[in-house]
């Protein structure tokens, strides 16, 4: 048993068998969520959380988006069957202790190409004796609440959720080496940029790509790995299913609502 899984145990009080979302994620279990680039409203958690959403992940990497804004978001997921996480813009301590420090139960990571960037990662996320993340309680992310240390430690190294994205050809060459490491809990298909990094941009449907997501999934496997990605529709989101992908989260927000407008316009143009 790894450090990780005891501490999970010790943090589901005896007689519980409830999972958290990260252990269902890993068991192959269905998960399910939306990634928002755009609408950062008061309203977008209970919104999709009326929507079937388990999860919302935020995205840093591409928005411009600060923690600031972020840590208003966690608060408007408390109370809410929801669990906030986010998408820093790189693996680095700055951006992963701080983010979880704001009250993230979850942290989707880019472009992770070595077993060794993998370690880095988990080190920062999980407190000792399994990595090295600076304590500070009373906070955001324990709810400002009170109680023992220990139990909080073991309850955030059990139930935070890190995703590994691979999307460059470095990172699908070390799938294997970087889904060993205890502490990366999901493997998530970067398409867009996987596809670039292949030489072969937007070809989703191209036999090298296939065959990547392929690898990409075979490491899963064989490693008690989720699996993760954002499909922009329900034809894509079968598909992959179909591969083995179980963490799902519907995305982009924008380009639904444009989808939404555009077929109500549509409707009317035809009317």
């Amino acid at each position: 048993m790894t450090q990780i899984e005891s501490a999970a145990r010790q943090a589901v009080p005896k007689g519980e068998q409830a999972m958290t979302l990260r252990q269902r994620a890993m068991s192959g279990e269905p998960v399910l969520g939306a990634m928002i680039f755009e609408f950062f409203s008061p309203g977008i958690a209970q919104i999709l959380s009326h929507a079937g959403c388990e999860y919302v992940l935020y995205d840093m990497e591409h928005t411009g988006i600060g923690l600031e804004t972020l840590k208003d978001q966690v608060s408007f997921c408390r109370g809410l069957p929801i669990v906030p996480m986010c998408r820093v813009p790189r693996g680095e301590y700055q951006f992963l202790a701080r983010a979880l420090d704001i009250g993230m139960k979850g942290l989707m990571i880019p472009m992770v190409e070595s077993a060794e960037e993998a370690e880095r990662i988990v080190e920062a996320t999980r407190y000792p004796p399994v990595g090295r993340r600076g304590a500070a309680f009373g906070f955001a992310h324990d709810d400002y609440s009170d109680g023992n240390p220990a139990d909080k430690i073991a309850k955030a190294n059990s139930e935070i959720t890190v995703i590994a994205q691979i999307e460059t050809e470095h990172g699908l060459a070390h799938v294997d080496e970087i889904a060993a490491v205890d502490g990366i809990d999901v493997l998530w298909v970067g398409h867009f940029d996987l596809a670039n990094f292949l030489g072969i941009p937007g070809a989703f449907g191209n036999p090298v790509f296939i065959d990547a997501v392929k690898t990409v999934v075979a490491a899963a496997r064989r490693h008690g790995k989720g699996l993760g990605f954002m499909p922009a529709s329900g034809a894509v989101a079968r598909e992959y299913k179909g591969y083995g992908f179980n963490m799902l989260a519907v995305g982009t927000d924008q380009g639904l609502l444009m989808q939404g407008v555009r077929s109500v316009l549509q409707d009317v143009e035809g009317a």
